[in-house]
């Protein structure tokens, strides 16, 4: 579990035993998973991986859940075959490993996937989710990509909001009540700089009890007092992804 005397931004919690219905593909200088559903469809979701990288099967999980919700869902590695992180490593490591792996340097290989998706898929409207670091990475793309509809964040480390930020598309932000990396201030200062410069739609919203990476990183069977929110938090991603897509 993270804590704060870990400088993880995400929890370890439960790996999951799933193989994914996807497959993986090359595009231009990026390895990717794709999931695609039987029946046509021109809306995509770009799935944005946490520390552990884009073969972490709960993420392919999570793809393939907004496959059978009708959506084609890619995860790229968007480490770009650097390794993702490993919870057997040096915790004193943490801060070097992830300067060379920035949730802002990302826009190369999103006009790739964008591209793919377009030219490849047929695809019309985009919209991008992603967990932790991903998170934090769906903000970035939130206040600065055009051609995306609309992202999810799912405890993304508040790092890119300032008094001037301005998000482009609508945004739904999922936070968890018992996060130590993103404590519940750090929540409240982002509700109130979203309030006073947000001209789209957002939401901010805390789930009771939970930890951080609840929603991809908790099996619903563990804690019988946690499935009610891992699954409320995906119906919830799901809900908002439909709504402007």
């Amino acid at each position: 579990m993270a804590n704060e005397l870990r400088p993880c931004p995400c929890d370890i919690g439960d790996k999951f035993d799933y193989g994914g219905r996807g497959q993986e593909v090359q595009i231009e200088h990026i390895r990717a998973y794709v999931s695609k559903p039987s029946a046509s469809t021109d809306k995509a979701v770009i799935v944005i991986h946490d520390i552990f990288g884009w073969q972490l099967p709960n993420t392919r999980y999570m793809a393939d859940m907004l496959t059978a919700n009708g959506y084609i869902a890619i995860c790229p590695d968007f480490f770009v075959g650097q390794e993702g992180w490993k919870p057997s490593n040096d915790w004193a490591s943490f801060d070097d490993w992830l300067k060379t792996r920035q949730a802002s340097k990302i826009d190369k290989e999103v006009d790739v996937v964008l591209k793919y998706l377009k030219e490849q898929c047929g695809v019309k409207d985009i919209g991008a989710i992603g967990f932790c670091w991903g998170g934090a990475a769906v903000q970035h793309l939130m206040l600065k990509n055009p051609h995306l509809k609309t992202g999810v964040s799912l405890y993304g480390v508040i790092r890119f909001f300032d008094e001037r930020s301005t998000l482009l598309h609508p945004t739904f932000f999922i936070f968890a009540e018992n996060d130590h990396i993103i404590p519940l201030e750090q929540v409240t200062e982002l509700e109130q700089k979203l309030k006073q410069n947000c001209k789209v739609d957002y939401k901010v919203k805390i789930y009771p009890g939970q930890t951080h990476g609840f929603v991809h990183r908790k099996r619903e069977d563990i804690n019988p007092q946690d499935k009610p929110y891992i699954e409320e938090g995906r119906k919830d991603m799901i809900n908002w992804l439909n709504k402007y897509m």
